[in-house]
């Protein structure tokens, strides 16, 4: 007992939690400016750590802070102003926005708040108990296991395509067309790039999310004249904790599911947060209800991406395997700073182990704490007129998607998207389906060139591997479940 006492005492230093703070502080702030993603903020905030000369444990509080915050953050402003500051959060969009729409922002702040931590602490309860099962079920992962686990994600283009499933599968094919541009991922052949160099690096991610979203929304709002949105349809009253215990299934199983994602290298966020909402949407008996403000529509995906990002932790922590884009970038900070990640990590630093499972605890409770303590202020940026939002909107928007390549070609792409983002709604196109292939797309064709170079290659490859068999079947489960309930709910209409 004195020994673990001994172990995790640093971490409840009074300066180490005030850097916590700062960076949970300084993550929710990035995560909620369109393009400033959770990677490029501990990015840029690493070689400070760094500066500061540090402790392990200190530089890991700082970095961890900054992440859960920026994961979170990300979601405000996609509630509030239908703008994802990170890619994670265009799945809590889809029921976030129009439930802030009916002047109800408070609620959908809070519900996105308390999701956040529950699946963050589901997250690192089995971070910490579950780590050595998770990373051996994560390393029998290859390319035909992570063809077939972005498969099933592009199956759920059915699920996230409102009431014109046509409509949604040709955005999607729209977002995988977007995706082939750029240099092969095999032998590095130019795809459609018609000499413009710019074009080599492939379309990038974030233009078109705020494409998509931010300048869809700005132009759609100048062409309808919206000004601001009425005092009366702000609507201050939050979910009690009776109506939150209603979704504890939601939370739950979210988490869970989140989390595992989560530990399966190179997966991350954004494609546990689509899981998760597919999930939610496949098992509710009112599925009708998301994409219309539903709560479990912003339970769902909050929880998944939440849970994930204390998922990625496990194969970084025990195998030395970055689990997504993050924390290959806290990887190199452990190893700057004289640590080896991975089983030695637990046998020789158990000193710095224990604090980053207490800090990570500790980030989901100071995100969760300033989350509901600025909802109230937080809410009211709907009632903002709109003459003063939407140049804020444009004015962020132009440098998110100007800051991830320092290219005045992205912020032209970004407002080109925007462009088409307003059309697609004008004739009712959804655009979720686009994100979803744009992050899909890529890993689903490099992995199913790899695995067919393998000495086993073939079409059957894929089902004679378990763990391949059964994602492609839940896929072809989700198309065909989708596409029985899409006339069913027609002729209910009719």
């Amino acid at each position: 007992m004195e020994n673990l006492i001994h172990l995790i005492g640093p971490a409840f230093d009074p300066f180490l939690l005030i850097i916590l703070a700062t960076g949970v502080l300084s993550g929710i702030l990035i995560g909620a400016l369109p393009g400033l993603t959770a990677t490029m903020g501990v990015t840029l905030l690493m070689p400070f750590t760094l500066g500061m000369g540090l402790t392990p444990q200190g530089s890991m509080a700082m970095l961890i802070g900054i992440y859960v915050g920026a994961i979170y953050g990300g979601s405000i402003t996609a509630i509030l102003i239908a703008t994802p500051g990170t890619p994670a959060s265009a799945a809590t969009l889809l029921d976030g926005f129009p439930l802030s729409q009916r002047g109800e922002g408070g609620k959908a702040i809070v519900l996105t708040t308390v999701a956040s931590f529950v699946g963050g602490m589901i997250g690192t309860a089995m971070l910490v108990f579950l780590s050595p099962q998770l990373s051996s079920f994560g390393l029998r992962f290859s390319s035909p296991e992570y063809f077939a686990l972005a498969v099933f994600g592009l199956s759920m283009i059915i699920s996230i395509s409102g009431g014109d499933v046509v409509k949604g599968v040709l955005s999607g094919l729209f977002g995988l067309l977007l995706a082939t541009i750029g240099l092969d991922p095999i032998n590095g052949t130019p795809r459609f790039c018609f000499g413009v160099i710019e074009l080599y690096e492939g379309v990038g991610f974030i233009p078109v999310l705020i494409g998509l979203y931010a300048f869809a929304q700005v132009f759609s709002d100048i062409a309808q004249k919206k000004k601001e949105v009425s005092v009366a349809k702000l609507n201050l009253t939050f979910p009690s904790i009776r109506e939150l215990a209603r979704y504890w299934v939601s939370f739950i199983r979210s988490g869970v599911l989140g989390t595992s994602i989560g530990a399966l290298p190179g997966a991350g966020c954004d494609i546990a947060a689509f899981v998760g909402y597919n999930e939610a949407k496949r098992f509710s008996k009112k599925p009708e209800l998301f994409g219309k403000g539903n709560p479990e529509g912003i339970i769902s995906p909050e929880a998944s991406k939440s849970g994930a990002t204390a998922g990625a932790m496990i194969p970084m922590m025990t195998l030395g395997v970055p689990g997504d884009a993050v924390t290959a970038v806290m990887l190199n900070g452990l190893i700057i700073q004289g640590l080896q990640p991975g089983p030695l990590l637990f046998r020789d630093h158990l000193d710095v182990v224990y604090p980053i499972f207490i800090f990570i605890f500790l980030a989901y409770f100071a995100t969760c704490i300033a989350g509901l303590s600025l909802t109230r202020v937080l809410a009211r940026i709907v009632l903002v007129d709109k003459s003063i939002l939407l140049p804020l909107i444009c004015v962020l928007s132009v440098m998110g998607a100007y800051a991830i390549r320092f290219s005045a070609f992205d912020v032209f792409v970004a407002i080109g998207m925007g462009a088409v983002g307003y059309g697609m709604r004008r004739y009712g196109f959804p655009a979720a389906p686009i994100v979803l292939a744009l992050i899909l797309g890529p890993m689903a064709e490099s992995n199913l060139r790899r695995a067919l170079m393998l000495p086993d290659a073939g079409a059957m490859m894929f089902l004679t591997r378990p763990i391949s068999a059964v994602l492609l079947v839940i896929a072809a489960g989700t198309v065909l479940f989708g596409l029985l309930r899409t006339p069913a709910k027609r002729i209910s209409a009719e």
